[in-house]
């Protein structure tokens, strides 16, 4: 790399993705991506669990932290800024806990998994009844995992016609072995508390309040530095990294900049 462009990388904010446990790094984030623009250094990443056909057996939210610190090595990325969504957003949880001194910043697009500790009833209720999706067969499990994660009275998010996307094949298996993680599993809140970098948490209105907006509310007592944005009329499946992705950028360049000065000559949107 000549002087000019380490110079030009240097001006730029260093940022990985992480998707959620259905729908892959490049269609989740393609949009947002195209809204935060050259100054931004991104790095969309697959989650590790899809690494193979089958989830290995010995998966868990450590592979991923191991994934992102790879991902991050790989790009040169000293220091970053970190962004997941669902169950990519449990892993940025766990990274956070583990490898804060590598974070400048975090975003959680409502995360999957944020740890037992400190449950309301409600919030441990609802969790705990994912258990009864490891039950079913393939043919509903994904109806009742979605179902799950939305607002009462919200209808589902239909499949759109036509066969189904080769990387569906692969998510009946991921979404059972997230779920049987979360089952046996936690994090380390003591550790959430001494993150003392900026956090956002962009919640959809039409989730279920009893999972995602309770999550919310606790890790807003967790994290020192931590700024809720509501998107009401959005939820879990109609994200709004997804469908309002210009907002969702504008609140990502606020957050990065006030966890580091913004690149030279970046918009001000």
């Amino acid at each position: 790399m000549t002087t000019a462009e380490s110079v030009r990388r240097e001006r730029r904010w260093q940022v990985v993705l992480l998707p959620g446990s259905v729908m892959p790094a490049e269609p989740a984030y393609d949009g947002l991506l195209a809204e935060l623009g050259a100054d931004v250094d991104a790095r969309a990443k697959e989650l590790e669990i899809y690494a193979t056909p089958e989830p290995r057996p010995d998966w868990s939210l450590a592979t991923e932290e191991a994934g992102i610190s790879r991902v991050g090595d790989e790009a040169g990325f000293e220091r970053f800024h970190l962004v997941g969504y669902s169950g990519g957003g449990a892993a940025c949880l766990q990274y956070a806990a583990h490898q804060p001194e590598r974070l400048l910043s975090l975003a959680l697009l409502e995360p999957a998994f944020a740890g037992w500790q400190e449950m309301t009833p409600a919030e441990r209720a609802h969790l705990e009844s994912f258990r009864q999706v490891l039950g079913l067969d393939e043919s509903e499990q994904m109806a009742r995992f979605q179902a799950l994660q939305l607002a009462p009275g919200v209808p589902p998010v239909l499949p759109r016609a036509g066969p189904p996307p080769t990387w569906m094949a692969q998510r009946p298996a991921g979404v059972r072995a997230f779920l049987d993680m979360i089952d046996n599993s936690d994090l380390d809140v003591d550790a959430l508390r001494r993150f003392e970098r900026p956090v956002l948490y962009v919640l959809g209105g039409r989730s279920h309040p009893d999972y995602y907006a309770l999550m919310a509310k606790r890790l807003a007592g967790v994290f020192p530095d931590f700024t809720l944005e509501t998107f009401p009329d959005r939820h879990h499946f109609d994200p709004p990294h997804r469908i309002e992705p210009t907002r969702v950028a504008e609140l990502l360049r606020a957050l990065w900049s006030r966890a580091e000065p913004a690149p030279r000559g970046s918009p001000t949107r």
